[in-house]
């Protein structure tokens, strides 16, 4: 993309799009919907299990007894969506980011890297899937929640992602959904 064209890109997009944007506590908040919650949830899988439907655009963890918490989540655009089996291989308190060069070169104008902190996009934790690219992660961007905007990662409210983080064991099997199970 030139350089023109890259800067008109990011000038169209607002302040709360951009690294390094720390959102408010009121921006934090959830409509009801995406708020984390306990629900009833049926499942075969062991308690503790994360189950992700991007479709609804949730994060469950099985808990006992036919029940799940659940998290509101954003997920990946189109074309970056996935579903798979794999397991949280680490956890990060304040991750650096660093944008992979296919991000960089779709959005030229990403800082390079980007020091662990409120504004980075990463938010407060993130836990690593497998040997992938892929994290499930807090965000600076909480409007982002219950849409399909990121490059394929799952993302959080800070505050959520916090509670996530503190429940999940590295080891924890992940199994991503892409449509509900008839």
């Amino acid at each position: 993309m030139p350089a023109s064209a890259a800067l008109a890109q990011r000038d169209q997009t607002s302040l709360s799009d951009q690294p390094g944007y720390i959102p408010s506590a009121a921006e934090e908040e959830l409509p009801p919907e995406f708020q984390r919650q306990v629900v009833f949830y049926r499942s075969s899988e062991a308690p503790g299990t994360i189950i992700v439907h991007t479709s609804e655009r949730f994060l469950y963890v099985v808990q006992p007894n036919g029940r799940a918490l659940r998290y509101g989540i954003g997920v990946g655009r189109e074309g970056f969506q996935w579903q798979g089996l794999l397991r949280i291989t680490r956890k990060q308190e304040w991750p650096d980011w660093t944008p992979p060069p296919e991000m960089i070169e779709r959005q030229p104008y990403l800082p390079r890297f980007m020091a662990g902190g409120p504004g980075n996009p990463m938010g407060a934790r993130a836990l690593y899937l497998g040997a992938t690219v892929y994290r499930i992660h807090g965000t600076n961007q909480p409007q982002t929640i219950g849409s399909a905007v990121s490059s394929g990662c799952f993302r959080l409210v800070n505050k959520d992602v916090i509670d996530l983080f503190d429940r999940i064991p590295v080891g924890t099997k992940v199994i991503v959904r892409q449509k509900p199970e008839l």
